[in-house]
């Protein structure tokens, strides 16, 4: 849980520029291979990503600005709903006060503290994240470095195959 205004742009900042990175990394086409058929797609995927983004913040009661749920269908459109997004939270969790994210709300039939519910909307965006780069590896497409060098930036920096 959040308890400090600071302290959860410092992480949405983080989080948020590595969930793009993903998504600027996917192409047209990827968006509509088929590549699980029981699962989510690559498209689905990513506009439930772009979409609790700001829509988990949104339901717990942060003045954020803009927000409704929209499918998004070319990658140029994710992008620039993602960042759109993410920068709409930052604003209105900072217009807050860190006593706010001790206020409680209803959130999916059980009562959530604001910082919570950030903290939710994080690690929510992370384990998304993570099946994300799993549909990228099944497209071909190249998976960034997030919490360190992807295979290919392993490989472009001349080391030894990791363990």
């Amino acid at each position: 849980m959040f308890s400090s205004i600071q302290h959860f742009i410092g992480v949405w900042e983080a989080e948020s520029s590595a969930t793009l990175s993903c998504l600027e990394k996917l192409t047209d086409e990827s968006l509509t291979q088929d590549l699980v058929h029981d699962h989510r797609s690559i498209d689905r995927l990513a506009n439930h990503i772009i979409d609790c983004a700001a829509g988990i913040p949104h339901e717990a009661g942060f003045p954020v600005g803009g927000y409704a749920k929209t499918q998004y269908h070319t990658v140029a459109e994710m992008t620039a709903a993602y960042k759109k997004a993410t920068e709409a939270v930052k604003e209105a969790v900072a217009s807050c006060t860190d006593a706010s994210l001790q206020e409680e709300s209803q959130m999916y039939g059980q009562t959530w503290k604001k910082g919570f519910s950030l903290w939710v909307t994080v690690t929510h965006q992370i384990h998304h994240r993570g099946q994300l780069t799993v549909l990228m590896r099944l497209a071909g497409l190249k998976v960034p470095g997030i919490y360190g060098p992807s295979k290919e930036e392993w490989e472009a920096m001349g080391l030894p195959q990791a363990d």
